[in-house]
């Protein structure tokens, strides 16, 4: 059998994992903001800079990741199959 590479892109997964770092701390935002369930951190009048920046710098999260996603289901197709790419 011929060996395949399997070379990774490490800046793709650097890119990722940064993203879900930043999607996570999202997540523990809503956990311990004391304010998060009455009040909309993206809300200008009553927000602090450095809250209103760590909401709005995740909604530029899903696009990246689903962009990334893809990127990597695209280099994939350069090594396999149809039929294995779409169960990748």
């Amino acid at each position: 059998m011929p060996t395949i590479k399997k070379e990774r892109i490490d800046s793709i997964d650097l890119l990722r994992g940064i993203i879900m770092v930043i999607m996570a701390l999202d997540h523990c935002r809503d956990f311990f903001h004391i304010q998060a369930n009455i009040d909309d951190p993206l809300n200008m009048a009553t927000t602090t800079p450095f809250l209103f920046f760590t909401r709005w710098v995740t909604h530029l999260c899903a696009p990246t990741f689903i962009f990334l996603s893809g990127v990597s289901a695209w280099l994939q197709s350069g090594r396999k199959s149809k039929k294995e790419l779409s169960i990748f």
